[in-house]
């Protein structure tokens, strides 16, 4: 009798929410628990990473999760790299990777010259850089080798490491990427103008071994870093999307939980980022959807997609770092309704969206306020204990389907972006999760809009027209 109340009473919230309509938008929404959850195999055929694509003009990568069943560094089933972080590791490393962002905005970054010795030095001890869980596959010099690398819209320098590893690589799938075996290989000499370069996209003084060869220093907030070489050689997107002088870093001494990735590439706005190299071929335009879960398939495309068309755009704001994606939260509503926070909470840090960044971070005044209306929202659910920095959770018991409060934000040009379910709630088991929400420890620091919001919309950079684009259900 109990399951069958149950039922019924689930039934009666579906009823509700479909009823439920203010403005056009639902106050409620429905969905399965399960939906939450990875699959333990891969939802999708996946074929070649790198792929041809009819339109000319633009290039598609597929994205996986890089802990998830459709990538292809989670097949090593023996390796202990490869194991999948429970949700609290996840969290912690993703506390690392804000603390890094809050650390490169809030204070002086540390540049200093990095000098042919350093190369060499042990490596320093240091907490994750939490570096972001969406990897896409890219090719790497002649013949083309393929590597895996997290794409970062934090960051400006595309690294991966290099043989021979003078002072330390981490375990990686992919094998080590050796530049004597590409023919179309070239180091950047310290005196060029590429070498200059290197303080706006990294924080530091590039270095010069022997008087030639230019070192780069990456030196994330929490102490993880890479170092090496500046080089260039040939970059394959696609089989037709090929760059034969692109700027990277050669890693010979890189520390961090990177995970078993090959590196980062970066999808900031220093001229030095992948997508200011390739603007003459695609505009300074890319997009990505990211899997709506670990056992599903995102994209990332280079170039004008047809999810362009349809988006809802938001301008970017000024920002404090060049290399960053500022926009401009307006308002946030939940269950139909616009919550009264003072659009002043959101200017003292400013926000950004990152593809790194797990769990959206908001201002102190402004989390408080949205935790109170979710919870009144979720009354008739048990209440569950907190998990790591999330403190609204809940046990749903025998329940398959869940009803909850819709949550929309409001950009910048009156940009509405209602979130999926899934940019909700995380699952913390299969009978239980959490509100997808943190507060910043500080009212002064960015807001981030994270990428677990991001789920089954196209985001759009249009950086070149300085905008940024939503694009509902647009990961089809």
């Amino acid at each position: 009798m109990a399951t069958l109340m149950k039922l019924l009473v689930s039934l009666l919230f579906i009823l509700i929410a479909k009823a439920s309509i203010i403005h056009g938008h639902s106050r409620y929404a429905a969905f399965q628990l399960a939906s939450l959850l990875p699959a333990s195999t891969c939802t999708t055929t996946t074929p070649p990473s790198i792929t041809k694509d009819s339109d000319k003009s633009r290039s598609r990568m597929r994205v996986f999760h890089r802990h998830g069943p459709c990538s292809r560094l989670g097949q090593d089933k023996n390796a202990a790299s490869t194991t999948t972080p429970s949700l609290n590791q996840v969290l912690d490393l993703d506390q690392s990777r804000v603390d890094s962002i809050q650390a490169r905005l809030n204070s002086n970054p540390n540049k200093h010259q990095i000098t042919e010795k350093q190369v060499s030095l042990p490596a320093k001890s240091g907490r994750s850089l939490g570096s972001g869980n969406y990897i896409a596959t890219v090719g790497l010099g002649t013949p083309a080798k393929t590597l895996s690398l997290v794409f970062d819209t934090a960051s400006d320098l595309t690294w991966t490491q290099c043989q021979p590893c003078a002072r330390s690589c981490h375990q990686q799938e992919d094998p080590i990427f050796n530049p004597s075996s590409s023919s179309s290989y070239s180091n950047v000499s310290c005196n060029s103008a590429q070498c200059s370069q290197l303080f706006s996209a990294t924080g530091n003084s590039p270095g010069c071994v022997s008087g030639t060869t230019c070192i780069y220093s990456l030196i994330y907030g929490d102490q993880s870093f890479t170092v090496g070489i500046l080089s260039k050689d040939k970059l394959t997107i696609s089989p037709t999307d090929v760059f034969p002088s692109f700027l990277f870093g050669c890693g010979q001494n890189n520390q961090g939980l990177f995970g078993n990735t090959a590196g980062i590439i970066g999808l900031g706005r220093d001229p030095l980022s992948l997508v200011s190299q390739t603007s003459s071929k695609y505009g300074k335009l890319f997009s990505y959807c990211l899997p709506s879960t670990s056992s599903s398939v995102g994209h990332l495309t280079f170039g004008k997609s047809g999810a362009a068309n349809s988006a809802k755009f938001t301008p970017f704001a000024s920002s404090r770092i060049a290399s960053f994606y500022y926009v401009n939260i307006i308002a946030i509503s939940i269950g139909g309704h616009q919550l009264p926070i003072n659009g002043s909470v959101f200017k003292a840090g400013g926000s950004v969206i990152d593809s790194g960044t797990v769990i959206t971070r908001l201002p102190p005044g402004a989390y408080s306020v949205m935790s109170s209306a979710f919870r009144q929202g979720m009354t008739k659910y048990q209440r569950a204990p907190a998990v790591s920095l999330l403190d609204t959770c809940y046990e749903f018991g025998n329940l398959t389907t869940v009803t909850i409060p819709t949550i929309a934000f409001t950009f910048g040009g009156n940009v509405r972006v209602d979130l999926a379910p899934s940019g909700i709630l995380i699952a913390v088991s299969s009978s239980s999760a959490c509100l997808a929400f943190a507060g910043n420890k500080a009212a002064e620091d960015v807001a981030i809009f994270g990428n677990t919001q991001q789920k089954t919309m196209e985001v759009v950079y249009d950086v070149a027209g300085g905008k940024l684009g939503f694009s509902p259900n647009g990961c089809s």
